[in-house]
């Protein structure tokens, strides 16, 4: 018998969900694009987690031909700019979901926003051109002051990369917050 009851719950439950109650389907893409956007901001926070506590250590501790080698073959990846953009698109979109429906988590998503944007300029201002500057150094053969080069890039690029990896970590956690608080609204 509780079987029973357990299962005409569960079905009850999926009667009341927003989708059935909104023909459009508004509710549910507002909370698939907010989902999205905590997945992709989660991502890409990971990722400058990683490199703040596993990847720039372990660099920093190698010769500066291991570093400057690594690092000049990991600059040109086309997938981090896809999820880096994806996340503060992802992210704009829920907040306008959010704010025409008037819902409570719009506040949360537009700090989220914020320290996007902290974020990226950051990467765009301080992470790029030190990425260009070594790319532009050269192959290692050909590089003279090999140490030097390693140094101009090393010490801003970890330093900012701390600042970049704390705004983009407090990104995650307010959109996971924002999501929380949809999900706590209930159906619409």
């Amino acid at each position: 018998m509780a079987s029973t009851t357990t299962t005409h719950k569960a079905v009850n439950g999926l009667e009341d969900r927003p989708t059935v109650d909104d023909p459009t389907g508004a509710a549910r893409n507002a909370d698939v694009v907010l989902g999205a956007a905590v997945i992709a901001m989660g991502l890409f926070a990971g990722l400058f987690y990683t490199f703040t506590t596993a990847v720039m250590p372990g660099l920093t501790a190698a010769e500066d031909g291991t570093l400057v080698d690594a690092m000049q073959r990991m600059v040109d990846n086309p997938v981090f700019p896809l999820t880096f953009l994806a996340a503060g698109a992802l992210a704009t979109v829920a907040f306008l979901q959010a704010r025409s429906s008037g819902a409570a988590e719009a506040g949360w998503i537009v700090a989220a926003l914020a320290l996007y944007a902290v974020t990226a300029v950051i990467t765009f201002a301080i992470h790029l051109p030190l990425n260009e500057e070594l790319k532009q150094a050269g192959d290692l053969a050909g590089i003279e002051d090999l140490a030097a080069v390693r140094d101009d890039f090393v010490t801003p690029w970890v330093a900012w990369d701390i600042v970049r990896t704390l705004a983009s970590t407090a990104a995650f956690g307010t959109l996971a917050w924002a999501l929380v608080l949809r999900g706590r609204r209930g159906p619409a």
